[in-house]
Order: structure tokens, then C-alpha cells, then sequence
């Protein structure tokens, strides 16, 4: 991908002009193109209007509203995108108009670019081949409302080109979307097994089962979501719901065909009555069995014919529809054996929807699904190792920490591998660890658990840094707490402008019990350190690089050639002295050990300013109290100590801190999405 990379969108109706929005908001320059110019003009005003209701919310300022408006450009002639380097067709669901637009596109738009679309109904193999490039052809399915939902379906057909997918998975990244790799198949992987779900709920209603009221909350009560199947339809419309239904019962089986009630629905241009009587919750039992057999079904089934895998498909329940759980961890909370029994009851009743093999399978061995979130190649000596969670910004548990340490396994077993590459996939490389198996811990009187999980990270960065392989981090998004201490711990970083460190941990009531403390000592020192982690200030990639902490600086394009120049120089000493610049002289006087005291109550020390004391007094004023004084006290002793005595110390002081209250209160308020509140505790 270039550095000037560009898109455009065909159609500005709400998908297209959602799609641009997005693409603009994340800084990349975009085209909307219309047929006419009122048509792109109305599209640019339903982005105008998104955006400023979100600075009416105090999501957005005016600053970033008008940087992201310039980056849009409005045109009605195809001419325009002859230097476009990613279109997207957005147009209405019409194979002759999606024809001859992209009849246009292929004469106009260099032989390098590369041509999507949004459809949701035709096959996209079928429209690849309207193009002369159908390598380079690929489906890129966004979800309503296109500006908010992350997801996004990529789909290939068998002849678009691993490169072309890899690009679209990187556009999918620059504009922050979380992307899903799925086959070229009916109704692709959400659409599979969610439009039977809403055609169940009103097969249960046709057959008298319960009123709608009540299928609807009996289904926001298993699936954990916000709005029943009928307040859905009402509010995405209802037709989409009936013409899905009858493309897959076309292109799969009578089993996916609409019941008479939602086309008697449809005719009458009317909503449903989701306030159609009271809510009899005696009916709940049977109304969650048909969906989940439904719902676990069909996704059981999309597995199975390898149109996406396990993670991907709950990925796209959980991102794109907001469910709590997707269908596997659903199949894995009520029992694969009882889904399986439920399945194949309804398969019984039904013509057109037999068991999946990886169901009946999983049954017979009475094991829950397994979920894999590393991912792992070599070529041409480098081992990628990606940590593949986007949907909880890839934050470590004991599920991804064991697979982790598996694939370094793996990498440091092959010969043929001279160098080991950690990403993240999505737009952040790692958001710390999963906050709610720590509270579950605490909370649980588990906190042994936790200490084993530190300590089990702990032996593994320990073994990342220590490698005779070159350790990388490719630091391209955000990363906090746990991802932060991960990068520290390998041997190399190399971040682009998208990179940031983080340790909020202060904040949580706990401190960070994965090194980072340790690390960032052994390459600046104790004060800063104190500063950065009682602050919880972020630590940008271009100051990162200033300090030698990150070892290359780089633009995406620029990334493989950085993994080849650190492999051709070999390994260095990462924590080789350094003088730090002076323009960190301020934070070095103020957390010296003569003078932190005085920093923390406000006052300033000489060679601090006022306003600096002040600002930093107010931050760390609202961090945990106990929290505050081990970071200072573990940060103290760690000076002294060895990274391997400095680890055991930091392991040892791991339990009080997850027993105490402040912990408790700092894990709840976190999860909660609030700030926590310390008061009771100074």
C-alpha cells in the first residue's frame, strides 16, 4: 500500500455515504460519487449532519469535523478516480446498474487499484467477472449503520488474489474496522445464520407460540442483547429481513424461506406490534431453544462448509450484531450436547437443515468448541506471530497467553526461522490484559489465579527477550497496560505514527504486573518511569523513538524493509545507556527521589514549574491511593535489582494488591466504563 493511499465510494445513498464518513474520519482521503451533483450533495449532508450531532453529544470537536469533511471529495465524473487506489461500490441491489458502474470503474481506474463491492444479494465472483481484473476484485460487506458498526465482511472468490485480500484487510485496519475473511457463499457469514433467526421469531409468533412482546424479550434475555427480533426489523427494515430470507431458501433450502406472516408483513407496509400484549415468560424456554437451535444451526453449518471459521463467525455476532456471545460461545455455555440434541430435533421437523458435521462431532466427544486467536506464518525466514482478537482489542487472558506461547513455541523450534514478529490485528496491538478475569479473580477469591497467569506471562516475555532469535514489536495502534509491557519485552520495536504505549493501571487500583515498570527503568530510569505509570499518561511512538525505545520509526509501506534492516544488523542491547533529551529535564527534577514528595502535593520544586506541579498532583490525585505507593516502592527496589530479581520481586507484591478493596473498586468502575472513585480510601 502507498503512503498516499486513497479511496472512493460509489453511490452516496446512507450505506455509501457511511462508508465515506468512516473512511474520512480515520484520515484517509476518499471520493464520493453519485450521478448526479444533488445526489452527492445529500450524501455529504447526511455525513454533515452524523457529525455534528456528534459534536453535539461531545463525541467530536469542530477541529476534527473539518479535518475530516476536507478529506472528502465530491464528484459525478468517473474520470476523477483514474489515481483512486480502493473503490467501493455501494450502489443499490441492481445487477444492471452494479454492471455498468463497474464497467466504468474497470476502463478508469488504473490496472493497480483495486474494485469492491458492498452487496449483500449477488455473489461476488459473479461481478468480478464484469471487470478485466478479477484478481483484483474483492467483496467488502459493511454493516448499519456503516460510520458506527466496526464490522466488515471481506469475501473473496477463487480467483481474487492474496494480495488483494491482504490489502483490503489492511484498508479494514486504516479505517478502523473490524474485518471478518469469509467465503463466497449465500447470505455470506452473519446474514447465514441471523436472518433465520428473524424469520424463527416470526415462524414462533405464525404458530401461535407467544406474542411478539414476549419473543422479543425472551430473546434479549438469552442472546444479551438491547432489542428483540421485531423492534430490529422495525428499525432496520423489515423487507431486507424478507428478500434475504428468500435469497438463501433459493441458494440453500426450503428451511431459510420466509413464513407467509412476514410477507403478509411486508405487503401491508406496516411495523410490527412489539406491544402486542404482556410478556409471559412461562413461554422463554421454547422461545430461546428454536433460536438458539436456529441461530447455532445455520453457523454451525457456514463452519462447516468452511465459509468462515469459529472465531470469525462469533466475531461477527458480537461486533456487527452486538450480541453478548456469538453462536459457538452460546453452543459452549448451554452444552454442546443439549445444542446438539435441540438441532437436530428441529432438523427432524424440518426438510432442509441437516446437523453439521462439526456439531455432531464436538457432541459425540462432549467438549466445548476450542477458539483459536493466534495467528501464524513464516516466509522467508521471518515467523508473524498476530494476536487475532480485534473484537476485545486483542487483551490477553489465559486462553490467548497459552496459545501465545504455543505458536513461540513453534517459531523458536523452526530452523528456518531467523526472526519472530509480533502484530495485532485490528487497530490496536494490545489493550492490556482482559480486565474481567482479573475482577473475576478478585471478586472470586481467585486471586491465585491471577498471580499464575502473571507468572506464566512473565517466564514467557522473559524467554521473547532472552531469544537467540531476533524478537520484534510491530507497533501500528494502541497499546496499554499488558500489550505495552509485551512489546517492552521483545528485543526490537518498530512502531509507525499509529503506535502508543499506556500503563492506566494506577487508575484500576493495581499497578503493571507484567514488567513494564522494570523495562521502561532499565532504559530511562526510575523517574520517569514513576512519572508515566502514576500518570497513566500515553507515550506516542515518536516520543517513544526520541527516548530509544522504539528502534524504528516507520510509515506502514515502510514496515517489511524495517523487519529486514533489524534482521540484517542482528541483535543489540536495548537498555545500551542513553541520555535522555532535555526537554524531559522538568519530569526528571519533579519525580526525582529529593523532590517527588513535593510533586505529588502540588507544590514545585526548583527547576519545576507551578502549573506542571499543579497538573500532575490533580492527575495522580485521582489514581489509587495504595496503588500509588507500590508503584513508588516497587519502582524503587526494582532500580536495584536484576530483570530477572526485579520480576520475582514485582510477583511478589501481586497478590495484596488484587485482595484489596481499591482494586475491587478501580476493576468494577474500569469494566463499568467510569472513572473510579478513590475518595473512601485517602
Amino acid at each position: 500500500m502507498t503512503e498516499k493511499f486513497t479511496a472512493a465510494i460509489i453511490g452516496a445513498g446512507t450505506m455509501g455515504s457511511g462508508i465515506a464518513q468512516k473512511i474520512a474520519q480515520e484520515g484517509i482521503p476518499v471520493t464520493l460519487v453519485d450521478v448526479t451533483q444533488e445526489q452527492v450533495e445529500n450524501g455529504l449532508q447526511k455525513i454533515k449532519d452524523m457529525l455534528h450531532e456528534g459534536i453535539e453529544r461531545g463525541v467530536f470537536n469542530e477541529a476534527y469535523v473539518e479535518k475530516t469533511l476536507n478529506l472528502i471529495t465530491l464528484t459525478t465524473d468517473y474520470k476523477d478516480l483514474k489515481d483512486v487506489d480502493f473503490v467501493v461500490e455501494a450502489v443499490f441491489e441492481d445487477m444492471d446498474v452494479k454492471t455498468a458502474v463497474l464497467k466504468q470503474l474497470d476502463e478508469v481506474c488504473k490496472p493497480e487499484a483495486i474494485l469492491s463491492s458492498n452487496t449483500s444479494s449477488f455473489y461476488v465472483r459473479d461481478l468480478a467477472k464484469i471487470t478485466n481484473r478479477p484478481d483484483r476484485f474483492i467483496g467488502m460487506h459493511y454493516f448499519f449503520h456503516p460510520a458506527k458498526n466496526r464490522l466488515l465482511e471481506i469475501i473473496s472468490h477463487d480467483g481474487t488474489s492474496e494480495e488483494t485480500v491482504a490489502i483490503a484487510n489492511k484498508f479494514a485496519d486504516l479505517h478502523n474496522k473490524t474485518s471478518i475473511i469469509v467465503k463466497d457463499s449465500p447470505g455470506f457469514a452473519v446474514n447465514r445464520f441471523f436472518v433465520p433467526w428473524l424469520t424463527e421469531s416470526v415462524r414462533l409468533y405464525e404458530e401461535g407460540v407467544a406474542n411478539k412482546a414476549t419473543i422479543d424479550k425472551a430473546a434479549e434475555k438469552t442472546f444479551k442483547i438491547s432489542m428483540g427480533p421485531f423492534t430490529l426489523m422495525n428499525a432496520s427494515g423489515i423487507p431486507i429481513a424478507y428478500h434475504s430470507a428468500n435469497t438463501l431458501a433459493a441458494e440453500i433450502s426450503e428451511f431459510y424461506a420466509p413464513p407467509k406472516t412476514l410477507a403478509d408483513q411486508v405487503e401491508a407496509n406496516e411495523f410490527w406490534d412489539v406491544e402486542d400484549g404482556e410478556v409471559d415468560e412461562s413461554k422463554f424456554d421454547i422461545i430461546a431453544e428454536r433460536l438458539l437451535a436456529t441461530s447455532i444451526g445455520a453457523a454451525t453449518a457456514l463452519v462447516d462448509e468452511g465459509i468462515a471459521s469459529i472465531e470469525d463467525t462469533d466475531r461477527g455476532a458480537v461486533v456487527g450484531l452486538r450480541w453478548k456471545t456469538g453462536p459457538f460461545q452460546l453452543a459452549n455455555k448451554y452444552g454442546v450436547k443439549y445444542i446438539y440434541d435441540i438441532v437436530k430435533k428441529l432438523s427432524d421437523s424440518r426438510p432442509g437443515f441437516p446437523v453439521a458435521g462439526i456439531l455432531s462431532k464436538q457432541a459425540e466427544l462432549d467438549e466445548p468448541f476450542d477458539f483459536n486467536f493466534i495467528d501464524y506464518k513464516v516466509a522467508d525466514g521471518i515467523a508473524t506471530i498476530t494476536i487475532n482478537r480485534p473484537e476485545a482489542m486483542n487483551a490477553l487472558n489465559p486462553t490467548v497467553v497459552g496459545q501465545l506461547e504455543d505458536t513461540f513455541n513453534k517459531a523458536e523450534a523452526d530452523d528456518t526461522v531467523k526472526a519472530i514478529v509480533f502484530r495485532g490485528a485490528g487497530k490496536a496491538f494490545v489493550a492490556g490484559a482482559d480486565l474481567k478475569f482479573f475482577l473475576d479473580g478478585a471478586v472470586n477469591d481467585k486471586v491465585e489465579d491471577i498471580v499464575e497467569f502473571t507468572a506464566k506471562g512473565h517466564k514467557l516475555f522473559r524467554r521473547m527477550e532472552t531469544s537467540d532469535k531476533l524478537t520484534i514489536t510491530i507497533l501500528d495502534g494502541l497499546s496499554l497496560g499488558g500489550g505495552s509491557e509485551l512489546a517492552l519485552s521483545t528485543q526490537a520495536i518498530i512502531a509507525t505514527d499509529k503506535g502508543s504505549f499506556g500503563f492506566p493501571e494506577s487508575g484500576l487500583g493495581i499497578y503493571p504486573g507484567y514488567g513494564g515498570m522494570l523495562r521502561f527503568n532499565k532504559h530511562l530510569g526510575k523517574e520517569l518511569t514513576k512519572y508515566y505509570v502514576l500518570t497513566g499518561r500515553g507515550i506516542t511512538a515518536q516520543q517513544a523513538h526520541k527516548l530509544g525505545i522504539v528502534s524504528s520509526l516507520v510509515k506502514p509501506a515502510e514496515i517489511n524493509q524495517a523487519i529486514s534492516d533489524l534482521v540484517e544488523a542482528g541483535q543489540f542491547d536495548k537498555y545500551a545507556d542513553r541520555e535522555i533529551p532535555t526537554d524531559y529535564q522538568e519530569i526528571l527534577t519533579a519525580f526525582s527521589d529529593e523532590n517527588i514528595e513535593k510533586t505529588l502535593a502540588g507544590e514545585a520544586a526548583d527547576g519545576v514549574s507551578e502549573e506542571f506541579a499543579q497538573k500532575t498532583a490533580k492527575t495522580i490525585g485521582y489514581k489509587g491511593p495504595n496503588s500509588v505507593k507500590e508503584i513508588k516502592h516497587i519502582i524503587d527496589e526494582q532500580t536495584k535489582l536484576s530483570i530477572d530479581d526485579g520480576i520475582d520481586y514485582e510477583l511478589s507484591r501481586l497478590s495484596d494488591i488484587f485482595k484489596s478493596e481499591e482494586a475491587l473498586v478501580g476493576l468494577k468502575a474500569t469494566i463499568a466504563g467510569k472513572r473510579a472513585d478513590f475518595s473512601q480510601f485517602k
